[in-house]
């Protein structure tokens, strides 16, 4: 992971929401090639939306959208994927009469990651490459649904949710795999999670957002020490100065 390399993904100002009403406020975000970002925060705080307008199933009502310095705010989300962008969609959207061979075959790129690289890093799929995705458990959907946007070997990913509805145990065995993909693939890696323990202690950096807004920023570390700052900012709070959006080193133009 390189956080000082020119981002893969940077998002300044974003407001975004539905029917013209904003959901997310002056939303900025970047994250870097190899690196693993988590976004964090209460049901209801805009983590899907700003997910979905950058993945180009919303338009941004302000600011702006890079991938690796080109702007893409607005653009399809097939051009976004030719681009070397990738979701996971909290909902897995996969095609229950399909098998999960059928899967990873229409979803591979000619630069794709290959079956044995991508078995490795999904072993558990290796069993279900015949069963159709309406057959299998939880787990073993979500890990199809990762598989499927790694086989084109996306410059950035973006998952959200990855742990919804799985039980802890599996969803130990599947976030590190996040992980993996960041450091073997160089992969810029931006994941909502709610079990913000296991997302701290993954990621590199983490922002967290309340009321549509980010009210909190920093390395996954430091937030990860400080429990209470946390649940400070799930309140819409900020309540540290070295790691609130206020002195962040953007604007401030110290280290944090």
């Amino acid at each position: 992971m390189s956080a000082t390399a020119a981002p893969a993904l940077s998002v300044e100002g974003l407001s975004a929401g539905y029917f013209g009403t904003p959901v997310v406020r002056d939303v900025s975000v970047t994250v870097a090639p190899g690196e693993v970002v988590a976004m964090l925060g209460p049901n209801g705080a805009g983590k899907t939306t700003t997910l979905e307008t950058i993945a180009g199933f919303n338009k941004p009502m302000a600011g702006t959208i890079e991938l690796h310095g080109s702007a893409v705010a607005g653009r399809a989300t097939h051009q976004l994927a030719r681009e070397g962008l990738a979701l996971v969609p909290e909902g897995r959207a996969l095609f229950f009469g399909l098998t999960v061979r059928e899967h990873l075959r229409l979803a591979r790129s000619k630069v794709g990651v290959g079956q044995r690289e991508l078995l490795s890093m999904l072993p558990e799929l290796e069993k279900c490459l015949d069963r159709k995705a309406g057959l299998l458990s939880g787990g073993e959907q979500q890990m199809l649904a990762v598989g499927r946007a790694l086989v084109s070997r996306p410059r950035i990913l973006l998952v959200d949710e990855m742990s919804l509805g799985l039980a802890p145990v599996i969803v130990e065995r599947l976030l590190p795999v996040l992980r993996r993909v960041a450091d073997e693939l160089g992969t810029a890696v931006l994941f909502v999670e709610q079990h913000v323990a296991l997302a701290l202690e993954l990621a590199d950096r983490a922002y967290v957002l309340a009321h549509g807004r980010i009210v909190l920023e920093g390395e996954a570390r430091k937030l990860a020490a400080d429990r209470q700052l946390i649940a400070a900012s799930y309140l819409g709070e900020s309540a540290d100065p070295e790691l609130s959006i206020a002195s962040h080193q953007r604007q401030e133009g110290t280290s944090q």
